[in-house]
């Protein structure tokens, strides 16, 4: 295995643990706080309420999920960006979705080549359905110092 599929698998695996750690599993389908029906850790794809995973499938979902995510990162800009960076951003377009990040001043900055300042606008994603949440306030800054670490 050559050090690029190394450092990728790498960076995959450190945004799945990510994504777990801030979102939680459940195996019973629920409402999430701004009302979509959720399952595992966040997976909202036509999920009822009363569907129900197995934490094999559960793993499943969120490996495919992250891998989206991290792809919808790497092709939002045109040079690599640095694992951490790509490990936050992971996580963070895993939990307000492509969309949102598409559309994003963060991205504007990315671009732009300030990553700094890309990592330093997660923070203010700590709302949900118009209110401030306590845990994507602590998500937003743990994914911001995640994406700073790399930068020197």
């Amino acid at each position: 295995m050559d050090l690029k599929t190394k450092v990728a698998g790498g960076v995959m695996a450190a945004a799945v643990a990510l994504v777990a750690t801030w979102e939680g599993r459940s195996l019973v389908a629920y409402v999430d706080p701004v009302g979509i029906p959720t399952i595992c850790e966040g997976y909202t794809h036509g999920v009822q309420i009363g569907d129900v995973a197995t934490p094999a499938q559960c793993d499943e979902l969120t490996r495919q999920e992250v891998s989206q995510a991290l792809a919808v990162v790497d092709a939002s800009v045109a040079d690599m960006l640095p694992g951490g960076t790509r490990v936050a951003l992971a996580s963070f377009v895993y939990n307000v979705g492509a969309g949102a990040y598409q559309r994003s001043t963060l991205l504007r900055k990315l671009r732009a080549g300030d990553i700094e300042g890309a990592c330093r606008e997660l923070p203010r994603w700590s709302y949900a359905g118009g209110k401030k949440l306590r845990g994507l306030e602590r998500r937003r800054n743990a994914e911001m110092q995640i994406c700073l670490s790399d930068l020197s």
